[in-house]
């Protein structure tokens, strides 16, 4: 038996440093040292020895079992080594290669525009505002001295998500059509003197041209304080167009009516594209209308608890797109929001 034990060793070992692979380890190991493996089948047979020689052959045999043992975890350890260098040389990467440039993107120039504009007041030391896009018709009309049945509701008319249930004119749930509302928010909330600019989106249901859109961005601008007049209004209004346009750029002041200011107007500024000839882009007139402004009325000033009779103020609402399609040459409104690629890589 101590012949065969010799044998058994001799291939077994010779087969393990044979193998390639760790499928064929696993085998080789079944073959020799599995339940029906010729080292345990050998060694079942040990009962049938003389006494006296069982012990030298149960050395023996457990030298061969350790030997293979030993043999095929060296093996598995070697094949492992082996595929994993295989591996890292086919995923081998070769940092000398150029690589693929991944295209980055960049602010849309409607948000550029807005943080221009923002900046320039920021610097004159105008604080920043938010308010909800989802407002009460209380602070998008009602508080703003447009009741229900004043032409200037129905003319910036907006989207109703709920009608109001107690009061139809004050809690009504609609999407806000003009930044105005962050007047009346800011006034509750704080005490003059009071300077702000409050960018956002704004809804009406216009319908889409080249110079309007049913969804678009408005920029409030609102100071009061003491001594507050018209000449303030004019003197920063025309400092923001000069920081846009450069020292060239045209304004036009016309009177108007909004019903939270008073007097008020409307502001204009010359035809980026036909320079005040009359063009398609600001329908002949040469001047293309970008904000409503105004003394703040003081009514909406009395609504805040203000005292008229100490403070006065002016406010503003300015279009971004409008300002936007100047400051960039674009001539139609609807390409701000159509999401070409092709148009947006130019900014």
């Amino acid at each position: 038996m101590k012949d065969q034990l010799a044998k058994i060793r001799a291939e077994a070992l010779a087969a393990i440093g044979a193998t390639d692979a760790a499928a064929a380890l696993d085998a080789v190991r079944v073959k020799y040292l599995g339940k029906k493996g010729e080292l345990t089948a050998l060694l079942k047979q040990t009962g049938k020895l003389p006494p006296e020689e069982r012990p030298a052959v149960g050395q023996l045999a457990n030298e061969v079992r350790s030997a293979l043992s030993d043999a095929i975890a060296a093996q598995n350890k070697k094949l492992a080594e082996a595929a994993l260098d295989l591996k890292l040389a086919a995923e081998t990467v070769d940092v000398t290669i150029p690589g693929e440039k991944a295209p980055l993107g960049h602010k849309h120039p409607i948000t550029k525009v807005i943080d221009e504009i923002t900046d320039i007041f920021v610097g004159m030391g105008f604080n920043v505002a938010e308010g909800p896009e989802v407002e009460l018709a209380a602070y998008n009309f009602t508080k703003l001295n447009t009741e229900e049945g004043h032409p200037g509701r129905e003319w910036t008319d907006t989207f109703y998500i709920t009608p109001g249930k107690d009061d139809p004119k004050n809690d009504a749930v609609l999407l806000r059509s003009q930044t105005s509302p962050m007047q009346i928010r800011t006034m509750e909330s704080r005490k003059p003197p009071i300077r702000i600019v409050a960018p956002g989106r704004v809804y009406r249901k216009d319908e889409a041209d080249a110079t309007h859109s049913p969804m678009f961005h408005q920029i409030e601008g609102m100071v009061v304080d003491k001594g507050i007049t018209m000449a303030d209004l004019k003197g920063t209004l025309n400092e923001v167009v000069k920081s846009l346009y450069g020292e060239d750029a045209q304004t036009r002041f016309r009177p108007h009516h909004f019903p939270f200011t008073e007097p008020s107007c409307e502001v204009d500024v010359q035809c980026f594209a036909c320079h005040g000839k009359g063009c398609s882009v600001c329908k002949g007139e040469g001047w293309i209308e970008v904000l409503g402004a105004g003394m703040i009325h003081p009514k909406v000033l009395e609504g805040c608890n203000i005292d008229t009779d100490v403070y006065s103020g002016w406010a503003f609402g300015m279009g971004v797109e409008r300002l936007a399609m100047m400051r960039y040459g674009i001539n139609n409104l609807k390409l701000c929001f159509e999401n070409d690629v092709r148009f947006l890589e130019q900014f």
